[in-house]
């Protein structure tokens, strides 16, 4: 009989909380890690073309502060509008995320609104994790102290400090798609010195596409890594644009308020930072303003197929401090995007290949651009271009994969005597890339009679996958990049690989590249071509025909079935008003979500109300029958290629049927399946209901028919009826309450259980609007996730 079930939210730091639980266990071993009470972001002050940000650390009664600058070479912002503020907001607190280890509270000072919340919260957590296991778990030449004799500690989550947002949220309507544009046509690439930003431009402008090279110009000797690519572009490509920040002073400035930190840190040689992971996100947040002014639809970022991994360091799963080079990273920055109704698809174009395989493409398709090559962080100014130091791990990588190539390392600046030492330092220390890439390398300098034998660091073997088209179901799958640019895309990679290879388990095996059905599966995050076009629009299965289905179905794999009841509803009421909230709800959600949208099938209207049979009108099926026909249309719609289905039921007493078919479904034909009743608003709703026991026919259900019928409310026919219950495990409104189930006049003589006096159409209004856009956030999220990352958390 409950038609409504709350349920109880165990608030942080209660017995379930991981810090509690260390604490208990281990007298809070990360104590030590903890250097501030309070780091305070902003408040930011903004002009067209500049940001500065103020960090505040404070600790002991101290206080000092660093202030964070962006600076644009064009107007970008505009002070007064609120979606200017919003977006420096999110740039300003970037640097923040990589110190939530060390403080007791971050505060985000500025114009945030929920998704941005959520995305700091999220990102903070992420970044924790990954900096206990990279920077204090293993081998790191910067730490002293107590904090270098750290322990592995498994928790819920790492995350030390409290984020606060003391500043009014924005509402979502002030940073959305009416503020932003952007044009799938128009590409800007994350660029460097590096071969992937390098490759991806060559690649983008050969296929034709518009492309906006942007550099992030940091402050320090960093930016001699990018600045002969740089130079290069400003004067032959007028897309170009550059994005000066101090984001490395800050970072340097950070760890001098770490006494676990060498304070000779400046002077120790490493290839890794001491201790910041999320640094992509902060080049990458200062690129988007010019993505906004320039209305870019896409941003293109260099990262090839060894960056997404997953490991696990003694229980603790992280990534290897790549993360923010994954995929996984792109496809939730670009959910982010969505969230936020900004029109950018973020993805790499090169994760089927190697790294080898890269540097084989850009040196011999373009060579113009191969001459601008540099990732030397240890790089120096000599005369009009800036050189590698060629002692570093990442020069004899470099000249390795250049010399195994059979192309010549002085083009990208190395002199000759760099050559013999680098390969000897291979040999000797290896590199830091995959192993069978690294292997597969010192077998093509085998080869050439450039490797000795005596080298125990790193085993000459052929790895023929190296150099194919590797598509891999985790790391490099087709559907990352958008449709229109795979085949012109995989023709040219083609041209330098030794053919194409797919995962298959734990073996490679050779295949068709061009011919492969996942070709022309569709990029999740973007609509097809002609999706707003007339009949093309709708997101009615219904009315489609069957070539519009067809065409549909290539680009969408997520339905909503809607499922309500013909029963009594109190006098005032009508008798489809659960079948009629089910099916509004899913074509409102449809409609609000972006594109690709999710399609809606046809309502079953009749439902379990069995319950109800009492009054006149009820119109009610068996458990078992609605069970096997929502099973039936559920595999049905599987066939048709939905892979997540979404069963939206506007009567609680359906959910034991509907429960039951969504398992079988699941089962069968393995796909995502879930049902909402309600439980993704519910939370935001409590406050709203001032009526207990307000389970059927009630101030809820008589304020939504309000808000979408009001003609169909027979407001001289509305009476209350609040049931009361001698045990509170009865009670619908108790935390304690039991499922049960009973015949609806034996407690209510009219039908109705609540208030409908309490009803209005302002807070029907209000209801329909939590529940549309409670269930828009979780269908956009449902959208650009794959099976295995709904199923586990990339993140």
């Amino acid at each position: 009989m409950a038609e409504i079930k709350k349920r109880s939210i165990r608030p942080a730091g209660s017995k379930g909380s991981g810090h509690a639980l260390a604490r208990r266990a281990t007298g809070d071993p990360l104590k030590v890690l903890e250097v501030a009470s309070c780091m305070e972001v902003g408040p930011i002050r903004l002009e067209r073309r500049r940001l500065i940000a103020p960090y505040t650390v404070k600790r002991q009664g101290e206080a000092e502060t660093f202030d964070l600058i962006y600076r644009f070479e064009e107007d970008v912002f505009d002070p007064d509008e609120p979606a200017s503020r919003n977006l420096a907001s999110m740039m300003a607190a970037q640097v923040a995320v990589n110190y939530g280890l060390f403080c007791r509270e971050i505060v985000f000072r500025g114009v945030y609104d929920d998704a941005d919340r959520r995305f700091l919260q999220e990102t903070a957590r992420h970044t924790a994790r990954e900096i206990f296991v990279k920077k204090f778990l293993e081998p790191n030449p910067f730490l002293c102290g107590p904090a270098a004799q750290l322990s592995p500690l498994k928790l819920t989550h790492y995350l030390r400090a409290r984020l606060v947002f003391p500043d009014e949220p924005l509402p979502r309507s002030e940073c959305s798609l009416n503020h932003w544009k952007g044009d799938r046509s128009r590409h800007a690439i994350l660029s460097s010195g590096g071969k992937e930003s390098l490759l991806s431009f060559g690649l983008l402008r050969e296929m034709g596409y518009e492309t906006h090279p942007i550099f992030i110009n940091e402050s320090g000797r960093h930016w001699y890594t990018a600045l002969n690519a740089y130079r290069f572009f400003a004067a032959t490509y007028s897309e170009t644009a550059r994005v000066w920040t101090n984001s490395d002073r800050l970072f340097a400035w950070m760890l001098r308020q770490f006494p676990f930190i060498r304070q000779d840190f400046a002077r120790v040689r490493s290839d890794e930072y001491p201790i910041r992971l999320w640094t992509v996100a902060v080049f990458l947040f200062g690129a988007l303003p010019l993505l906004r002014k320039r209305e870019i639809g896409r941003l293109v970022i260099g990262d090839e197929f060894d960056t997404t991994i997953r490991r696990s360091y003694r229980g603790i799963i992280h990534y290897d401090g790549l993360y923010d080079q994954s995929r996984y990273f792109d496809e939730a920055l670009t959910r982010y995007y969505r969230r936020k109704g900004w029109p950018i698809s973020q993805f790499s174009l090169l994760r089927p290949l190697s790294e080898l395989l890269v540097e084989k493409i850009l040196v011999e398709r373009y060579p113009e651009l191969q001459r601008h090559q540099l990732s030397c962080h240890a790089a120096h100014i000599e005369g009009a271009r800036v050189r590698p130091c060629g002692r570093c791990e990442k020069c004899r990588r470099i000249v390795g994969m250049l010399v195994a190539l059979g192309a010549d390392p002085t083009r990208c600046g190395y002199a000759p005597q760099h050559v013999t030492p680098c390969l000897e330092a291979l040999a000797a220390k290896g590199v830091h890339q995959e192993t069978p890439g690294a292997e597969h390398l010192a077998f093509l300098l085998h080869q050439k009679g450039l490797w000795p034998d005596s080298s125990f660091t790193l085993k000459p073997r052929p790895h023929p996958e190296v150099m194919k088209i590797r598509l891999d179901p985790e790391k490099s799958p087709m559907e990352s990049v958008p449709v229109d640019l795979r085949e012109r895309l995989y023709r040219i990679f083609l041209e330098h690989a030794d053919g194409a290879a797919k995962r298959i388990g734990r073996i490679w095996v050779d295949v068709d590249v061009l011919a492969d059905p996942a070709r022309t599966r569709p990029y999740p995050f973007e609509s097809p071509e002609g999706e707003n076009a007339s009949r093309g629009a709708t997101s009615l299965w219904g009315e489609l025909t069957w070539p519009e289905a067809r065409a549909r179905l290539h680009h969408v794999d997520i339905a909503l079935l809607p499922v309500g009841a013909i029963e009594q509803h109190g006098p005032h009421l009508p008798l489809d008003t659960d079948a009629f909230d089910a099916e509004y709800l899913a074509q409102q959600v449809a409609t609000a979500c972006r594109p690709p949208r999710p399609l809606v099938l046809p309502l079953i209207s009749y439902g379990v109300s069995y319950h109800h049979q009492d009054f006149w009108g009820t119109l009610s099926v068996s458990p078992e029958t609605l069970a096997r026909l929502v099973y039936e249309v559920g595999m049905s719609a599987a066939h048709n290629g939905i892979t997540k289905l979404v069963i939206i039921n506007g009567h609680g007493g359906n959910a034991p049927a509907l429960h039951l078919a969504a398992q079988r479904i699941n089962c069968d034909a393995h796909i995502f399946v879930c049902v909402d009743t309600g439980e993704t608003s519910e939370v935001d709703l409590e406050h709203v209901i001032e009526t207990p026991n307000d389970v059927h026919a009630g101030e809820v259900e008589t304020s939504t028919a309000l808000a979408t019928r009001p003609d169909l409310v027979r407001l001289d026919q509305v009476q209350k009826c609040i049931p009361r219950f001698s045990s509170r495990y009865l009670n619908f409104a108790s935390r304690r309450s039991l499922h049960w189930y009973t015949q609806t006049a034996k407690i209510s003589p009219s039908g109705v259980l609540g208030d409908p006096t309490k009803a209005s159409r302002k807070k029907g209004e209000h209801i329909w609007a939590v529940m549309i856009k409670r269930l828009v956030e979780f269908v956009e999220d449902l959208k650009g996730m794959s099976l295995d990352e709904i199923y586990q958390k990339h993140h």
